[in-house]
């Protein structure tokens, strides 16, 4: 069985955020148990697992994603790592529709090879800052959304771009505050250099202590920064060491997020189910 790392929301490799994909040529996905132990192996933010599903119905594909320790509801760049692969393979081409967990998503390739996907933007709702949680970002929070249940973040603004990138949080703390994870997020200092936010995401909870990019994050960004901003339009630095950008375009209750990925390794599970 063929298994690829591809650095996705990236142009060129051991950038962006890397995840596994298996294509699965099963009609149905192999017990968890397998699925889990494939990701702890692979042993990236994300491993996702794909199997084609019968013609004429909602979706082409059904989709999951697993981190080394737990399954998620949603994963954004796993998806788009995804669709990388179906292009390039030529196992799809044009738009690809996904049966996930957290309902039927999309990603559409453009001529020039960058992948949008259609996801649910997050519902966002203010709340008061959780006791310890200042003590645990060793930052002061100017503001915190809570994401909803697919996401099941907190989203905590930041007084400045500095003070996101020199964020160095206490993870053991930090995993107390919220069912996944927290996203920490700040207006661009300089939105000249080509962003106009920039964020980092913290998931120890899933086992992921920082995670490089965070397209499932942007579903509550985009909206968060659009309303601020005033734009619909926008694009996001994810400031992690890896670093990458995505470009998010608001439409309606939906959201756009559109990069780039890079295949890096391509080679032989022998494991199989």
């Amino acid at each position: 069985m063929r298994i690829r790392i591809v650095d996705a929301f990236a142009d060129r490799p051991f950038t962006g955020n890397p995840a596994g994909v298996l294509l699965l040529d099963t009609p149905a996905f192999p017990e968890d148990p397998w699925l889990q132990n494939v990701a702890r192996e692979v042993n990236q933010a994300e491993t996702a697992f794909a199997h084609r599903l019968t013609p004429g119905g909602p979706a082409d594909w059904a989709l999951r994603w697993f981190t080394p320790a737990t399954e998620v509801d949603m994963c954004g760049h796993a998806t788009l790592a995804t669709a990388h692969v179906l292009h390039t393979t030529g196992a799809a081409t044009g738009t690809v529709r996904f049966l996930a967990r957290c309902g039927i998503l999309t990603a559409t390739a453009r001529e020039d090879g960058a992948i949008t996907l259609d996801f649910p933007v997050a519902p966002l709702t203010r709340t008061e800052a959780p006791a310890g949680l200042a003590a645990a970002l060793n930052a002061t929070p100017l503001a915190v959304q809570d994401t909803g249940e697919h996401i099941g973040d907190l989203l905590v603004e930041l007084t400045d771009e500095a003070a996101v990138r020199d964020l160095s949080p206490d993870l053991m703390a930090l995993a107390r505050h919220s069912e996944r994870g927290v996203i920490v997020t700040a207006r661009a200092e300089d939105p000249g250099r080509g962003y106009d936010f920039v964020s980092r995401g913290f998931f120890p909870n899933v086992g992921i202590d920082e995670d490089p990019v965070t397209g499932s994050a942007h579903t509550a960004l985009a909206p968060y920064w659009s309303d601020r901003l005033g734009r619909s339009e926008l694009v996001g630095l994810q400031a992690s060491a890896r670093s990458g950008r995505v470009h998010t375009a608001l439409r309606g209750g939906r959201v756009l997020l559109t990069g780039r990925a890079v295949t890096v390794i391509d080679g032989e599970l022998l494991s199989c189910p």
